[in-house]
C-alpha cells in the first residue's frame, strides 16, 4: 500500500503520516527531512537547500525528484511508502506515478488536510520537534504532553524555517504550486479531503476508517 498525504506547511502531515505509518507498517518518507538530512551532510546540494529554505523557497524538483525516486525504487520499501509532504507541484506529481508505474506501484489512497491560513500560524509558530524521537508537538497545544515529554526538554527543538515571514512565504508558494496538485488528484476515487483543524485523534480515526474499509 502507497500513500499519499499533502496541504499546506502546518497542516499536520507529519503527525498522521507518523500514526498511519505506525497502523498500517509502512515507511513515512518525508522530502523535508530528506533534505534536512543533506543539509545535515554539509553536501554542496545540502548548502543549496540550506539556503532555499532559510527564505522560504523549495528545493528545485530535480534535487527533490531525486531523493524520492531513490526510496520509492528500495526493495526494502517497495509498495508500503506513505509519501509525506511530496509531491508539492504538478511535475513532481507526474514524476512519482512514472516512478511508480515503471515498478508496477501504484497510489492507493491520498489524503489532503484542508487547514485556513490563520490556523496554520499557530501551529507552525508553536511547533517543536523531539530530535530524539522526531515527535511534534505544539506549544500552545501540548504544554503538559511537553512538559512530561520521555526524551527531556533538552530534546525539543523549533526549526529554523518556523517564523512568520518565512510562514507567509511558504503559504503563498504552496497556493500557487501545490493547490493545482489538490485538482490533479481531486476526481480520482481514492482521493480523500480531511478537515485538517479537528483534533489529532480525530483526523487519525476518520483515515484510518477509509483505509480498513
Amino acid at each position: 500500500m502507497n500513500v499519499v498525504i499533502f496541504g499546506p506547511p502546518g497542516a499536520g502531515k507529519g503527525t498522521q503520516a507518523q500514526n498511519i505509518a505506525a497502523k498500517f507498517n509502512l515507511h513515512q518518507v518525508s522530502s523535508g527531512d530528506l533534505l534536512r538530512d543533506e543539509v545535515k551532510k554539509k553536501s554542496e546540494i545540502g548548502k543549496e537547500i540550506e539556503n532555499k529554505i532559510s527564505k522560504g523557497d523549495f528545493a528545485t524538483d530535480n534535487i527533490v525528484n531525486k531523493l524520492i525516486k531513490n526510496v520509492a525504487l528500495d526493495p526494502n520499501y517497495r509498495n508500503r511508502i506513505i509519501y509525506d509532504g511530496y509531491p508539492r507541484n504538478i511535475n513532481q506529481a507526474k514524476n512519482l506515478e512514472l516512478v511508480l508505474n515503471l515498478d508496477n506501484q501504484s497510489i492507493n489512497f491520498i489524503f489532503f488536510l484542508k487547514v485556513s491560513r490563520s490556523d496554520l500560524e499557530k501551529r507552525i509558530l508553536g511547533r517543536v520537534t523531539c530530535k530524539k524521537c522526531n515527535k511534534i508537538f505544539n506549544e500552545f497545544y501540548d504544554g503538559d504532553i511537553i512538559q512530561n515529554h520521555e526524551c527531556g526538554s533538552e530534546y525539543l527543538i523549533k526549526r529554523l524555517d518556523d517564523n512568520k515571514d518565512v510562514i507567509i512565504n511558504r503559504y503563498e508558494e504552496y497556493m500557487k504550486q501545490t493547490k493545482p496538485v489538490l485538482n490533479f488528484y481531486s476526481s480520482r476515487s481514492y482521493f480523500h479531503e480531511i478537515d485538517g483543524s479537528e483534533k489529532i485523534q480525530v483526523i487519525s480515526s476518520k483515515i484510518e476508517q477509509i483505509i480498513t474499509v
